[in-house]
């Protein structure tokens, strides 16, 4: 699962990128956010599982100049982090060893991935992408053992640069410190991410900072109001901090030294998988919408490409197959059975006749000059590349129809258009190894036919007296030599007064059988071989053209997460 969580942000990432619409960024942005956050809290769970004796994350959050940094110091009783009357000073987490050591931090460095671990004197304001472990040289009563993590806020103007490692110190935080002042604690900024935060189950303890004596008694019933509007749990604890001008730091009330201990008591870590299921379930459908929405515009782009095949194919059938003046393939299947039908004692007289009426086209084959092949000429090539070209013209116009719906059909429209030409070309060398290939099924046919007619000796002495004519030789031998085009066949003497005689034969039914099922076979293996495997294949393949712009979450990989997510009682670790 955290594989598939890393694939789909990345892919929300590249989107994001670009995109030109804001309102649509700006969903796009939170739920990038949130999968940063689910990403993280998958890698928490990693942490839990590999730690015999897990320590504890606490994290110190809050807007800009709510005196993060400061009431750090005040819990460590230290200076180890750094503080200044500027916004944005922190922009990195920094985790401060509290009664621990840096060695006992085993996991961190893979809890937080392409973020380097650094000194926190070596962080630098050109790169965010780093953290930094201090240990502290005091240790504090208020603190349990564990790290605390300073934060960066969350709602300067440059927090938009540093928000990953905001939310990844977040996500690894057992207890959240919510400092907040009197000026900044009804920001909706804070409220928004405290609301992302409760399905985390953190324990929470709320700082006050910045005080006057008896404010507090104003400030906590509206604190506690906005709390209840955006949480279901219960309101936590509060802590008011007083101004303090000597010193500059807040001081911890005695009333409150060990609240934070009895906090640690609420952590949960066992409850981690639970907790780590329930948030991906809650955002799942919320994430996936646009994945889902790609899925079903390639299975409409799908159909819409099978209707306008079956279309392609029925104008096939209809103007070719089913055309009693252009379906020329088996009248050349009845050309091959003339060369079929020598009569004995006859062969050598129609030889010399052959030599003599064929002189012209052998003459051309020897000066070197090409002699057009029969398929060169033939209508059903012809009229495949049209209905080919006819396709793709229908098709780029219901794409431009559905363009403003949303941006895949506009960018599917783009790459068809791009590879139009290419599509259409690859078309015509499939069907004209088709055409070539097929020759074999028309001898077969005019084969069968063959041994049909010697089961009928009168029948077969009659259609060799019309075989016997010069023109019927001419037919034969040139048809064989290239010197006549398939469009010929059609309105050829000898090809219809033999097709003429058969049909009104003994085997006259059977003709037509073999005529039918050569027909059936053709439109079969013009549908597989050109519009299936050619066609078909090339335009389900466009949308690939456009990956950069969009998803490409395929449904066997979306299901795999599916399953896992909802066939595992306890939350998952990998995909």
């Amino acid at each position: 699962m955290l594989e598939f969580i890393q694939l789909l942000k990345q892919r929300y990432q590249a989107v994001f990128a670009e995109l030109g619409n804001e309102s649509v960024k700006a969903s796009y942005q939170q739920r990038i956010d949130q999968l940063i956050l689910a990403e993280a809290f998958i890698r928490k769970g990693q942490l839990l599982d590999g730690s015999v004796q897990p320590l504890l994350q606490m994290a110190v959050v809050g807007p800009t100049q709510a005196g993060k940094s400061s009431v750090v110091n005040v819990l460590l009783n230290s200076t180890v982090a750094g503080v200044s009357p500027l916004a944005g000073y922190t922009i990195h987490p920094q985790g401060f060893c509290n009664d621990v050591s840096i060695a006992d931090c085993n996991g961190l460095q893979r809890y937080f991935g392409r973020f380097q671990q650094l000194q926190q004197k070596e962080l630098s304001k050109e790169r965010h992408d780093c953290y930094s472990l201090t240990e502290n040289s005091s240790v504090s009563a208020l603190l349990p053992p564990g790290v605390l993590w300073d934060t960066p806020d969350f709602d300067s103007i440059d927090s938009a640069t540093y928000r990953e490692g905001v939310i990844r110190a977040v996500a690894l935080a057992d207890m959240i410190i919510l400092v907040v002042s009197k000026e900044k604690y009804a920001d909706q900024s804070v409220w928004d991410i405290m609301a992302a935060l409760e399905e985390l189950h953190q324990p929470t303890l709320i700082c006050l900072n910045k005080l006057f004596e008896g404010s507090e008694s104003v400030i906590i019933p509206s604190l506690k109001e906005k709390w209840r509007q955006v949480r279901s749990d219960e309101f936590p604890e509060v802590v008011a901090l007083y101004y303090q001008k000597a010193g500059g730091l807040p001081k911890w009330p005695e009333s409150a030294q060990q609240m934070l201990h009895q906090l640690a008591h609420k952590v949960k870590p066992k409850q981690h998988a639970r907790f780590e299921q329930d948030l991906l379930k809650s955002h799942w459908q919320s994430w996936l919408e646009p994945v889902i929405a790609e899925h079903q515009a390639l299975n409409d782009w799908s159909e819409l490409v099978d209707l306008m095949l079956k279309q392609a194919m029925d104008s096939y059938q209809r103007d070719y197959l089913n055309h009693p003046h252009h379906y020329e393939t088996f009248q050349l299947a009845m050309a091959q059975l003339l060369n079929l039908m020598e009569i004995p004692g006859l062969a050598r007289i129609l030889a010399g006749t052959r030599q003599v009426l064929t002189w012209p086209v052998r003459q051309l084959m020897k000066r070197g000059r090409k002699v057009p092949h029969s398929a060169d000429s033939s209508y059903e090539i012809a009229l495949l590349n049209q209905l080919a070209e006819h396709t793709l013209i229908q098709l780029a116009d219901k794409l431009l129809d559905k363009a403003e719906q949303n941006q895949w059909w506009r960018h599917t429209h783009s790459a068809l258009r791009s590879q139009r030409l290419e599509v259409l070309q690859d078309f015509e060398q499939e069907t004209k190894k088709y055409h070539l290939s097929f020759q074999q099924d028309v001898e077969s046919a005019a084969h069968r036919l063959y041994h049909k007619l010697q089961e009928q000796p009168l029948v077969l002495n009659s259609l060799r007296a019309t075989r016997a004519t010069a023109d019927a030789a001419v037919i034969a031998l040139t048809l064989h030599m290239g010197g006549i085009g398939l469009h010929d066949l059609v309105i050829a003497p000898a090809t219809l007064s033999l097709t003429s005689l058969l049909a009104e034969s003994a085997v006259g039914g059977y003709m037509h059988k073999v005529e039918a099922e050569l027909k059936q076979n053709q439109f079969n293996t013009v549908q597989q071989a050109l519009f299936i495997g050619s066609l078909r294949l090339k335009l389900l393949q466009l949308p690939e053209h456009i990956s950069t712009t969009h998803f490409n979450i395929s449904p066997d990989q979306l299901h795999a997460a599916e399953h896992h997510l909802t066939e595992k009682r306890h939350g998952l670790r990998l995909l």
